[in-house]
This record gives C-alpha cells, structure tokens and sequence, in this order.
C-alpha cells in the first residue's frame, strides 16, 4: 500500500473518530441538560414520606407511656403526608447527625423541632418556617414577676447547654442562673420555689404549663426568635414545593391551629 493510500485511510480514521466524539459530547450535554428532579415523584411512586426526627423532645417528638411516638412534629408530619396522598413513615435518628442522614438518603424529611441557621442553610434547604420559637419567661403561677425587667436580683433556671441558659446568661442583673441537666428539674425548681423564673424555649414552656394546669404562667415577653423548619436536601426542589403548599394549606385551614392547642396550650399562630 503506497503512501497517499495509508494518508487517507489515517485521515478518514480521524474525522470518523472526531465526529463519534462529538456525538457523544453533544448527548452527554443533552443528557445532563435535561436532567430532572424527581423527588416528589420517588415520594409518590413509594408510597411514603420518610420523616428523619429524634424521639426525645416533648412536646415536638417523644415516646408516651406506650412507648409510641407523639408529639406536634409526628402529627404535623402525618398531615403533610396526607396532603401529598402518602403515608407518613417516622425514622429515628440521632440529632446531631441527622442532616448528614438527610443528605445520604436515609429520609425524604427533617421533621424535627429544627432551627433555622445559616450554617446549616450551607447544608440543606428549609421548608417554612413552621414555627416562629424562642425563649421565653415562665414563672409560678401567682409571680409577681411580669416581664424581663423584673428579672433583677432575681434567681433564675435553665437547662444546661441550651439556648435556653444562652438567653439567660444574657439577662443582666440576675442574682443566679442555675443550670440543670433536664428541663423536667428546673420545673420542680420553679414550682417549690428555689428558682423565680425558667427561661425555656417557647413550645415545651407551653407544654408543661398545659399539663400542670394552674402552677405555671407564661409571659407575653418572647427573649429570642429561633424560628424552626421542615429540612430538605438542597436539589429536591419539587418535593420541597410540595411541602411548603401543604404547610401553607394546614396553616390556612386552622389544622396547625388545633395542634398548637393540643399540644402547647395556646395557638401559636395566632402570633404569627
């Protein structure tokens, strides 16, 4: 074979070559381009919405004398799977690794008493929020204690390593801000006198002054806004459409209305 031969047979070798590549980086370009996001039709498709909380944290989530789990969460949650025509499937997870289970895909969901933060925005998106949380002042039934002001000289309790004892540390001219490792502690505190006031977070004040009716009073006074969300990973963007209408819907219609009587003691959106 001379030489002008071999020469073509090369040069048609390349162009084949060149034009099979460029097929494929243009279908590869398209492949990608026309990625889509199907996570609400995975939800749908499996029949469940996956829930990722921590069981113990009343009156968000925790285990009642059944050992079954209730809560304002577990019950929000049912109602979100309902309105997306699915059942609702509870995965307990501890919380400190609870967003990096999220993004793994062990759950569709956080469901979990979850502030907001910008440090955790860098990680996941937000849903919400459903609740507008926060600390807050209760005080014995009967205190004369009426707001943050009257807090001076006065001898305070909190749970240890909360923002509850953030918020408290934070009052100034306080006699004593006693920490304690249960919340459950610093309400028996309260209630025989050896502290004058709990600062608390909003939703679990609610809950034992609704179920110790008459020993406790929440003031009006809020300390801190820690506003808390449903997570979601950060390219479900049409799951995470789907939840905030459902949310929206359960806030119009007086659904979340009735949980916060049922499990606060008060309407919390009505302050909202």
């Amino acid at each position: 074979m001379n030489m002008k031969k071999i020469s073509a047979l090369v040069l048609t070798a390349v162009m084949a070559m060149s034009l099979f590549a460029g097929c494929g980086k243009s279908n590869s370009g398209t492949s990608t381009n026309q990625k889509t996001d199907n996570s609400l039709q995975k939800v749908k498709d499996a029949g469940v919405l996956k829930i990722g909380l921590d069981d113990s944290y009343p009156p968000m989530e925790f285990r009642d004398e059944k050992n079954e789990l209730a809560g304002f969460d577990i019950d929000m949650g049912k109602e979100l799977a309902k309105k997306l025509g699915v059942k609702y499937e509870p995965v307990t997870t501890d919380f400190n690794g609870i967003v990096l289970a999220l993004k793994s895909g062990k759950f569709d969901a956080i469901i979990a008493a979850m502030s907001i933060t910008d440090e955790r925005k860098k990680e996941i998106d937000f849903v919400g929020p459903y609740i507008d949380g926060g600390q807050i002042i209760v005080v014995k039934n009967g205190s004369p204690i009426q707001g943050k002001a009257d807090l001076k000289g006065k001898i305070l309790a909190a749970q240890l390593g909360s923002t509850g004892e953030q918020a408290a540390n934070k009052i100034e001219g306080t006699k004593e801000v006693k920490k304690y490792d249960k919340v459950t502690e610093a309400f028996h505190d309260l209630s025989i006198g050896r502290a004058d006031a709990l600062i608390v977070d909003g939703q679990v004040g609610g809950y034992y002054t609704k179920k110790e009716a008459g020993t406790y009073k929440i003031l009006t006074e809020k300390l801190t806004k820690e506003p808390e969300g449903i997570g979601v990973k950060k390219e479900n963007k049409e799951l995470k459409d789907a939840l905030e209408k459902a949310l929206d819907e359960l806030k119009k219609d007086g659904t979340l209305s009735k949980l916060s009587m049922k499990w606060f003691g008060y309407d919390i959106y009505k302050q909202s």
